[in-house]
C-alpha cells in the first residue's frame, strides 16, 4: 500500500506547476484525497481535499483561486494544479488518502512528499 506524489520543482512566482497522486496496493477512487503541505520551520498544512463519490472539493483560503484539485479516475490519480504560485507556496507537498474530506488523516494513508520551490 503506497502513495506517489509528484511533479514537484522549482518554479518562478505566477508560474505554474501540476502535482500528481498515485496508488499503489489500494483503489484510490475509493478515498477522499488531500494534500497538504509543510515549508521549512513551518507545521503541517492542509491544501485541499476531494471527496471520494461526489468529488466535493476543499481549498484552504490561502490557496483559493489559485490552486484546483481533482481527480481522474480512468487513470486513479489525483492532480493537484498550482496556478499563479507565490514564494509561500514553497514546501514539501504530501498526498494523503482517508474516508473522509472531514478527516483529520492522521491515521490514512501518507505518500513520501514532493518539494515545491518558488523563486521570487
Amino acid at each position: 500500500v503506497q502513495l506517489q506524489a509528484s511533479g514537484g520543482g522549482l518554479v518562478q512566482s505566477g508560474g505554474s506547476l501540476r502535482l500528481s497522486c498515485r496508488a499503489s496496493g489500494f483503489v484510490l477512487d475509493d478515498y477522499a484525497v488531500a494534500w497538504f503541505r509543510q515549508a521549512p520551520g513551518k507545521e503541517r498544512e492542509g491544501v485541499s481535499c476531494i471527496s471520494d463519490y461526489d468529488e466535493t472539493t476543499d481549498l484552504a483560503d490561502s490557496v483559493k483561486g489559485r490552486f484546483t484539485i481533482s481527480r481522474d479516475r480512468a487513470k486513479t490519480v489525483v492532480y493537484l494544479q498550482m496556478d499563479r504560485v507565490k514564494p509561500e507556496d514553497t514546501g514539501v507537498y504530501y498526498c494523503v488518502a482517508d474516508g473522509t474530506c472531514s478527516s483529520d488523516f492522521r491515521h490514512g494513508f501518507w505518500g513520501q512528499g514532493t518539494q515545491v520551490t518558488v523563486s521570487s
